[in-house]
């Protein structure tokens, strides 16, 4: 795994052992961050779900500054071992706890989520929060067989990205 463009370009970053974390492919997040790249620069970039921190720390190498929600104390831990070896620190704000408390508390110009695919109850739930706030832009990875809903309160989706069996749905705040 390694950061994709920007700043810390090619810089590899240490993945978290075993099969409790699935990475953003590369690929994926090369797509993503074409279509953020006119909205990246200067924003505060919310990587809920954070893992390894690949999607956070590639915002933050295209000139973000990002928080990143890890609930797995084993994934933080590699997750902050990859901020430190950037030297990133002052950029980033890791918070570990669950996505549905920490994202109330915390604004972002851009919220990605990616909680497990197998937890489509997460998906919904963390919608609905974002929903309620109804501000910025919000990016949902998730299996391209999940279709997710049309809108969640004040968040309407506006676009829809597949590649493989992977999906990116955009939401704008109304």
């Amino acid at each position: 795994m390694r950061v994709i463009g920007g700043e810390f370009r090619s810089r590899r970053l240490k993945p978290v052992p075993g099969y409790d974390v699935r990475p953003t492919p590369d690929r994926l997040r090369e797509t993503l961050f074409d279509i953020l790249a006119p909205r990246i620069e200067g924003a505060t970039f919310v990587d809920a779900y954070a893992g390894t921190g690949a999607v956070g720390i590639e915002a933050v190498s295209r000139g973000a500054k990002a928080i990143l929600i890890e609930k797995s104390r084993h994934a933080r831990k590699i997750l902050e071992e990859n901020v430190a070896s950037l030297g990133i620190e002052g950029r980033v704000k890791v918070l570990r706890g669950s996505a549905r408390l920490l994202l109330p508390r915390w604004e972002g110009d851009i919220v990605f989520l990616d909680p497990p695919y197998g937890d489509q109850s997460e998906y919904e739930a963390v919608m609905r929060i974002l929903g309620e706030m109804g501000r910025g832009l919000v990016v949902a990875q998730h299996h391209s067989k999940h279709v997710l809903a049309e809108e969640y309160g004040k968040l309407r989706k506006v676009r829809v990205v597949k590649q493989g069996d992977n999906a990116l749905s955009f939401y704008e705040g109304s």
